[in-house]
């Protein structure tokens, strides 16, 4: 799949132009993603500087996207070409709902169910003993 990810508030705390702190667990995730064969688009509002510090706060946690501000490496922008990303899923703070937790994130795109882990209900005195 062709997942785009914005920066401020999804990847880092809400900071800008300034970087944030990373979110618990949004590198990893984004790296365990990419190890599953998912390509990661960076899609943000920053631009010039920002942008590259944007994406060297990335690079030196080990995370490299495939494309930046694009579908793919090699797309050259012109006004006649849309901004928006063509991207299977989109990662970002502003969702309605807001941002959800970075590992319900990546159990819903690897469709990973856990009801079959939740415990059971017990019955009388046994659900006094966990």
């Amino acid at each position: 799949m062709i997942i785009a990810v914005d920066f401020d508030g999804t990847i880092v705390e809400q900071r800008y132009p300034k970087i944030g702190r990373e979110l618990p667990f949004a590198i990893d995730t984004l790296k365990m993603l990419q190890a599953n064969g998912h390509q990661l688009i960076l899609w943000t509002y920053r631009a010039g500087r920002e942008l590259d510090d944007a994406v060297e706060f990335c690079r030196s946690q080990g995370l490299e996207f495939y494309a930046v501000n694009k579908n793919y490496p090699e797309e050259v922008y012109d006004d006649r070409i849309s901004r928006k990303i063509k991207a299977d899923i989109y990662i970002d703070d502003m969702n309605l709902g807001g941002l959800p937790d970075w590992g319900d994130i990546y159990r819903q795109i690897e469709g990973i169910d856990l009801t079959r882990f939740e415990r059971r209900k017990k019955k009388g005195l046994g659900r006094l003993f966990r």
